[in-house]
């Protein structure tokens, strides 16, 4: 299918469906000697596999990366990476009505209109499930970063209209860790708790805000026309199905301010302020950067709505399985690896510039 490789130099090609076998990612363009094990892949899928939070699905499954090719003796060898994730404990009898009715909220429509057959069992290619792939290649990219000295890290800013307000951003990492929904407010994970609980006995569902900051990263990193650093970290979020909108740094509220408001102020030692998000014309500039993605609901919910089948025939549906209540928080290490994932690309990019010099 076109569309299913992402980056220039790091790039990534994913492949499988929800309920197929299995699905899986080829990395070509990783440098060599670089740490890698299974392990190291593991922790990074453990995030993102289902039955992580009480807004979790309860489908089951393991989500063992199997690295097939490109490492020798815990170091990479330069040669395209293959990781591979079987599907165990997919139910597709579940999705056998659905096969000519599209689901409001879904792909179903739209995958038919393009190619004149869809894969109904869980959504296909259009499954959240495709993006445990990205989450493998998130893993490999984080290794180069770590050899840069950046670090990635992505928390929950917002869920079912509870927003975070009182936290230190210096104990992110440890008070995400604290609760279910990786957020750095514990009086608003407790909100979201009761709010998760209240929706999901509706059959309803809810989305939110995830934010993502980088630390470490060098001044330089981006191409100053198309290839704009945040404009690949808005491509790469916004790839992800559930994503319906990003932010850079003050993002719209920047639209709300004036030019001494929202520039920041250069010091001997650096920027005053970090209203940019840490890129600057499209390049960075040292400081950390900092972008929002915008969750929609899980389209997938048991309350009755009206739909059409492939007849255009009107009819009702209600939508039965295993579905989350949100994408949130497992969402959240996606969104990381896709942030990693353009950063080791650009990163790699900008060597290739320093040694033409």
């Amino acid at each position: 299918m076109p569309g299913s490789s992402f980056g220039k130099i790091f790039k990534i090609t994913t492949w499988g469906e929800s309920h197929g076998k299995g699905l899986g990612v080829v990395i070509d363009g990783c440098p060599p000697l670089i740490p890698l094990d299974e392990d190291t892949v593991q922790k990074m899928l453990d995030r993102r596999k289902p039955g992580s939070s009480s807004a979790s699905t309860n489908r089951k499954e393991p989500d063992r990366g199997i690295i097939m090719s490109g490492v020798f003796e815990g170091m990479t060898t330069g040669t395209p990476i293959m990781i591979m994730i079987n599907n165990k404990d997919a139910k597709s009898s579940a999705y056998y009505t659905l096969a000519d009715i599209y689901r409001p909220g879904h792909g179903d429509f739209s995958y038919d209109k393009k190619y004149g057959i869809r894969d109904h069992r869980g959504g296909g290619r259009a499954s959240g499930r495709e993006t445990a792939a990205r989450v493998a290649a998130g893993a490999v990219a984080n290794e180069i970063l770590k050899k840069a000295g950046v670090s990635v890290i992505s928390y929950t800013l917002e869920l079912g209209g509870i927003r975070a307000e009182k936290f230190d951003t210096g104990s992110i990492p440890e008070t995400i860790l604290q609760n279910p929904f990786l957020c750095p407010d514990m009086d608003a994970a407790a909100q979201m708790q009761a709010r998760v609980e209240e929706v999901k006995k509706a059959g309803d569902s809810i989305g939110g805000i995830v934010e993502v900051k980088v630390t470490g990263v060098p001044a330089g990193l981006g191409e100053p026309v198309f290839d704009k650093l945040d404009a690949d970290l808005a491509k790469a979020l916004m790839g992800i199905g559930a994503v319906k909108g990003v932010e850079v740094g003050t993002g719209f509220e920047a639209a709300r301010t004036t030019g001494s408001q929202n520039n920041d102020p250069i010091t001997p030692t650096g920027f005053a302020t970090n209203n940019s998000g840490g890129i600057l014309a499209g390049i960075s500039n040292g400081d950390d950067i900092v972008v929002r993605a915008a969750v929609k609901p899980i389209p997938s919910i048991s309350i009755e709505q009206n739909t059409i089948d492939k007849s255009s025939t009107p009819t009702k549906l209600s939508v039965q399985g295993r579905h989350d209540v949100a994408a949130i928080p497992r969402v959240n290490v996606v969104c990381e690896a896709m942030v990693s994932l353009v950063l080791a690309d650009h990163l790699l990019r900008q060597k290739a510039v320093q040694w033409t010099k």
